[in-house]
């Protein structure tokens, strides 16, 4: 039996490794492969510095579930090499633009991958009304909003990938003055904290109750570095971080994201891949407690790959998230696997499936304003 990869065997860029091989050790049915599903969170990349993940690896994973449209989220990929630096990220979303002008045409099957993209923007930036104009341009009415991630530590032990964050970003006063442009330009903002910084994240909701916030990969809990082997202290304050976010109606949940390092759950480390039924175990306390607090309205399944893949594969993930609703009513579940992501992302429902019901997520989530950028 092949080992797992040790947990120390983290590349530069923070990644953990993908072992093809000893994902293969677990195979499982897909579960419910009628039920539609919006993925609202996975990235592509084809880069010197990490392996390949492009649409046909994509498609692959993707194979057996009824994925109907997905969500492309910056991940620094094909940044133009020179010109004006406010717009060298708009290179991502013409290559992220250009998966989804494959997609429709029909030739790799019903998914439309990259319905929807998700951009890298500095909102501090003097241009940022420029550079937002450029990424609407370059996404052919696919852009839906923009991350610039705020995660950061004091922990040596915590790895991020790329530049450290600096710290309070999401209350400088550069940012927020940027900020304030979304929601009159009808953008979502991503964010991508830690646990201990959910609390910035609820600062920055209160004082901009129109702009939706899209928490990302569950609130970020930290299970590594000042946090190993205290998983029950991490959790508690993770818990009373969601709890005060969730009280701001203009802030929507991806759950998901758990298989990262900084989660600590250590599956890579396993001789064999988790089952779909193990990770519903581990994950319940985080899904049940997000759900109870911010509702099914408000909550969305995200997959994260390639990240989360060198942990499970996309069919486990899923059957995981579908054991986990089993018993939740055929509308809650419309919420999570499709619904919340198509209010949000404004995108459209499955063509197939529960096409009767409409995206009433997209009355509380459209961003107001109409401003032209």
């Amino acid at each position: 039996m092949q080992a797992a990869a040790s947990a120390d065997a983290v590349p530069a860029h923070g990644h953990l490794p993908i072992d093809d091989a000893w994902l293969r050790q677990h195979a499982e049915d897909v579960l419910e492969p009628g039920l539609p599903i919006i993925d609202p969170h996975h990235h592509m990349w084809d880069r010197a510095r990490s392996p390949r993940y492009m649409l046909d690896d994509l498609l692959r994973d993707m194979a057996g579930h009824h994925v109907s449209a997905s969500v492309f989220v910056e991940c620094h990929s094909a940044y133009r090499a020179d010109g004006p630096a406010h717009l060298r990220s708009v290179g991502e979303t013409e290559f992220a633009n250009g998966m989804a002008a494959l997609c429709a045409t029909g030739d790799y099957g019903p998914l439309r991958a990259c319905a929807g993209i998700v951009a890298s923007v500095d909102l501090r930036d003097d241009a940022v009304m420029a550079a937002l104009q450029a990424h609407r341009v370059a996404a052919a009415g696919r852009f839906k909003g923009i991350r610039q991630i705020a995660a950061r530590t004091d922990s040596p032990d915590v790895r991020v990938r790329g530049p450290v964050p600096p710290a309070g970003l999401l209350a400088d006063t550069s940012f927020r003055r940027g900020f304030a442009r979304l929601s009159q330009a009808g953008l979502s903002f991503d964010a991508w904290v830690y646990h201990p910084q959910l609390g910035e994240v609820a600062d920055l909701a209160g004082a901009f109750p129109d702009t939706v916030i899209v928490l990302n990969h569950s609130g970020g809990p930290i299970g590594i570095g000042p946090y190993q082997g205290r998983r029950e202290q991490g959790y508690a304050e993770w818990r009373e971080g969601m709890r005060r976010l969730s009280r701001h109606r203009n802030v929507f949940v991806k759950l998901g994201g758990l298989g990262m390092r900084v989660g600590g759950f250590g599956f890579n480390t396993w001789p064999v891949p988790p089952s779909s039924a193990q990770l519903a175990e581990a994950w319940s306390p985080y899904v049940d407690a997000c759900i109870d607090d911010f509702g099914t309205e408000r909550c969305m399944f995200e997959s994260n790959f390639p990240v989360d893949k060198a942990c499970y594969s996309y069919t486990t993930l899923w059957n995981a998230f579908k054991r986990m609703t089993a018993a939740f009513s055929p509308e809650e579940r419309a919420d999570l696997f499709w619904r919340t992501a198509a209010g949000v992302y404004r995108l459209a429902a499955p063509a197939q499936g529960i096409q009767d019901q409409p995206a009433q997520s997209a009355g509380r989530a459209e961003a107001s304003g109409t401003e032209k950028i």
